[in-house]
């Protein structure tokens, strides 16, 4: 555990670091003292560990596998959390037209594999067969029976787009009903804050640079609300000199050019990580458009050459 800052009230900020649902999570809150702060962060953890077994593709008993398990075969009854998720799920792949679609999971390490080893492109047939399963429209929910059932055999869902910011809201609820009036929540990027610092100043978040992923580009003063950044310099692979980031277009089953990463800024952080992809792969003018449609939502882009886009209700500080 480390703790910084004391402020004159005997708050102090407390935070620690650990792995889960295979990314690094660093949870932050103000507390009185580091036993308090110690066993609120456990509580956080123990409900991120106990949505990862609900929703990893990664388990043979997680309901989300037993989902793909049955595609095309039967539909399958899960917890209500599973079912209000795929379904808030379904309705941003309306929103976005596609672009962010929890059927992805048929593109798999087969097709892309964004690590070194990765030389050559693949074969375009095999891709198109690839999204061929991609459907959002063929997740058929009934809420009368909890159930969901994929239409096509050889679909798969998986929450890779909008998991992490889940769990990170559902962390930042247990904390504030254990009493944390402050505190950060960070989900390998996609990051909650409530309340403020010691001494009352708001949360400072840090916007990476797209070509220097350790140098903040831009700064924001934040707080109660979240922010999530999708990215082209974290997972990629270079093939004959060119930069493939590791955000597929569902429609192509290639990966999105022309941005080199988004900023989502809203109240959820399951929404911020939701809206961070289709973005990006809706490009430039399109996404945001839809981002100024939207309430309470802001966006900053910045493209292949460098330049910067803000949603309309966002002024920011380089």
């Amino acid at each position: 555990m480390i703790h910084t800052n004391r402020s004159t009230t005997g708050q102090q900020l407390y935070k620690r670091v650990t792995k889960l649902m295979g990314n690094r999570f660093e949870f932050s809150v103000v507390c009185e003292d580091e036993t308090g702060a110690e066993e609120h962060i456990q509580a956080a953890i123990s409900e991120v560990d106990r949505i990862e077994k609900l929703l990893t593709t990664f388990s043979k008993d997680s309901q989300t596998s037993e989902i793909n398990r049955q595609a095309g075969v039967q539909p399958v009854k899960v917890d209500k959390e599973v079912f209000d998720l795929i379904n808030r799920s379904l309705k941003i792949s309306s929103l976005t037209q596609g672009a962010f679609d929890i059927t992805y999971g048929g593109i798999d390490k087969s097709l892309w594999n964004f690590d070194i080893n990765m030389k050559t492109l693949p074969d375009p047939l095999l891709a198109k067969e690839a999204v061929r399963l991609i459907n959002y429209r063929n997740v058929i929910l009934d809420a009368n029976t909890s159930t969901v059932f994929l239409k096509e055999a050889g679909m798969r869902i998986g929450f890779g787009g909008i998991g992490k910011g889940y769990a990170a809201d559902r962390a930042k609820m247990i904390l504030q009903t254990r009493g944390v009036k402050s505190g950060i929540v960070n989900a390998a990027g996609d990051l909650i804050t409530w309340g403020t610092q010691p001494g009352g100043k708001p949360w400072t978040i840090a916007i990476a640079d797209p070509d220097h992923s350790r140098t903040p580009f831009s700064t924001l003063n934040i707080s109660n609300v979240a922010i999530a950044t999708s990215g082209n310099y974290e997972k990629y692979a270079i093939i004959d000199g060119r930069k493939y980031s590791h955000t597929i277009d569902p429609a192509t089953g290639f990966p999105v050019s022309g941005i080199k990463s988004v900023s989502i800024i809203c109240p959820s952080a399951e929404l911020a990580d939701a809206m961070a992809t289709p973005v990006m792969v809706m490009g430039v003018k399109v996404g945001l458009d839809l981002i100024n449609q939207m309430q309470q939502i802001a966006c900053i882009i910045i493209d292949e050459h460098h330049r910067v886009f803000c949603s309309n209700n966002i002024n920011i500080k380089k």
